[in-house]
């Protein structure tokens, strides 16, 4: 009895959450449900809202699929939330709590780094719709304080931010969210399920591209969204049903048997990453990597405190833009190991050069003391080195030879 009672570990909830022998058939693996319609034997109105007080069981794939349903609980259960939402990528999951939860009028505070899909999405697609935007430094607390006003309704982070591995004191913007009667949703992508307590840190909806760490093998496109079970709800209503931004199936699938190893793979990941991270900050070409498992890290002190997993990603400079852009191309021609391309959190390892200035063109467009706030940390450019599950010494080799 006492083992019933007791919480199960980390690798016990990816391997069975959500998941239980098939009761057709007795299968130990979950199976694949690719039907767009289910039969049902009892009278149902046509239109989602119907479902509130419908029927039980599933009705039309875009409303609710059982082996999507097996993913979000399985991803609920790692993150310690009520409930999951799952989209077809993590795009969607993004656009699926802005769209939800922000109206004409409101006002939401954005990481001024972020994902750049999420931070094009903040600066061009929200203000046409009539919300209002702030991007902030999020490790300016201070900032984020004053940014705030009696219409926000939704403060939005990313720790570690994309690409430049920045962190946020999430317990403090949770504080400072709750004050203001706001929701606070973090991107945890860098970090994983595995990496942070977000719940614990008092965030109210821990959005995932599941894309990268949680399916773990790059291939297949998904995002996830975890909170508590009446947010879910109201975001399935709006982004499942009316936006249609659902997961496929078959998606769903591959990534519930990746993340079935995630807690596996996070440990990995961070033990490679760390080896990897030392060897670059010895290297002669390189003049400044940035990691949350080194002790130089900025934010050394937060990363302790906050991580419980440093995850697998890097970012390193090498010196001004033009040395960047030639070492780029050294790692185009020479790397064996090391995949350059873009993406993340595989079990292959990728990297690939940003450059500060195109970034800022595009993407981030900041300016003044935002601007020298992501110059400390990346310089003319980047290059993002996802770590992968090589070993480490391969991976250093690799690197060696390009860095020449």
């Amino acid at each position: 009895m006492t083992q019933r009672n007791r919480p199960l570990g980390p690798m016990t909830k990816a391997i069975h959450a959500g998941e239980g022998p098939d009761p057709a058939t007795g299968a130990s693996a979950p199976p694949l449900h690719m039907s767009s319609t289910f039969v049902t034997d009892q009278v149902a109105g046509f239109s989602a809202h119907d479902l509130e007080n419908g029927p039980e069981g599933f009705l039309y794939a875009r409303w609710d699929n059982p082996t999507v349903a097996m993913l979000e609980k399985k991803i609920a259960a790692m993150q310690g939330t009520e409930a999951c939402l799952c989209t077809a990528s993590g795009m969607a999951a993004a656009t699926a709590i802005f769209l939800t939860f922000l109206s004409a009028g409101d006002h939401v505070v954005v990481s001024d780094v972020s994902y750049a899909g999420v931070a094009e999405l903040a600066r061009e697609t929200l203000p046409r719709l009539g919300i209002e935007v702030s991007t902030i430094n999020m490790s300016d607390l201070e900032a984020v304080a004053a940014a705030i006003r009696p219409n926000t309704r939704l403060i939005h982070t990313e720790t570690p931010v994309n690409p430049i591995g920045r962190l946020t004191d999430l317990a403090a913007v949770s504080k400072l969210a709750k004050e203001a009667g706001a929701l606070h949703s973090c991107d945890a992508t860098f970090a994983s399920p595995l990496g942070m307590d977000t719940v614990g840190l008092g965030v109210d909806l821990t959005m995932h591209s599941i894309t990268k760490y949680i399916g773990g093998h790059g291939d297949a496109v998904g995002g996830a969204v975890a909170g508590r079970a009446d947010l879910i709800a109201k975001m399935r209503a709006e982004a499942s049903i009316h936006h249609g931004g659902i997961l496929s199936p078959f998606n769903a699938w591959l990534i519930a048997r990746g993340a079935s190893t995630l807690p596996l793979r996070m440990r990995a990941h961070q033990v490679g990453a760390q080896a990897v991270a030392e060897w670059l900050e010895s290297h002669p070409s390189v003049t400044r990597v940035i990691y949350p498992g080194l002790a130089s890290h900025p934010q050394a002190a937060l990363a302790a405190q906050q991580m419980s997993n440093t995850s697998g990603m890097i970012s390193f400079q090498v010196g001004d833009a033009a040395a960047g852009q030639r070492v780029a191309q050294q790692m185009i021609d020479r790397l064996q190991v090391i995949h350059y391309a873009v993406s993340l959190g595989h079990h292959r390892s990728l990297i690939f050069w940003m450059e500060t200035a195109g970034l800022m063109e595009t993407s981030f467009r900041l300016e003044g003391a935002q601007l020298d706030a992501y110059r400390a940390y990346a310089g003319d450019g980047i290059f993002r080195l996802s770590v992968g599950l090589e070993d480490a010494e391969d991976l250093i080799a690799d690197l060696d030879v390009a860095l020449s």
